[in-house]
């Protein structure tokens, strides 16, 4: 699969928000064919289930939970810079 497919369907993934965490570093995917595990090692090495990645090393479900964290960090990041109201 061509990589701006593999991206645009990774998006559509996270935007519909077929993608739920299940445990610590594991998310649960629907994808259009199935439903698939992703996880991340301790060494940060994402892998899936699916055929697709077991062949390729690299699926849209994979691709749609790095968007999935990456959007976390950027979320906790911009709470942490908020800066506090004082009270007068």
């Amino acid at each position: 699969m061509p990589v701006d497919t593999l991206t645009t369907k990774a998006r559509r993934l996270l935007r519909q928000r077929r993608i739920t965490e299940i445990g610590e570093d594991v998310y649960n995917v629907v994808g259009d064919h199935g439903t698939y595990n992703v996880s991340v090692d301790f060494e940060g090495r994402f892998s899936c289930n699916c055929p697709g990645f077991q062949t390729k090393r690299m699926c849209s479900h994979v691709l749609a939970v790095m968007f999935l964290r990456t959007e976390l960090r950027k979320s906790r990041a911009r709470i942490m810079e908020t800066p506090k109201k004082k009270n007068v």
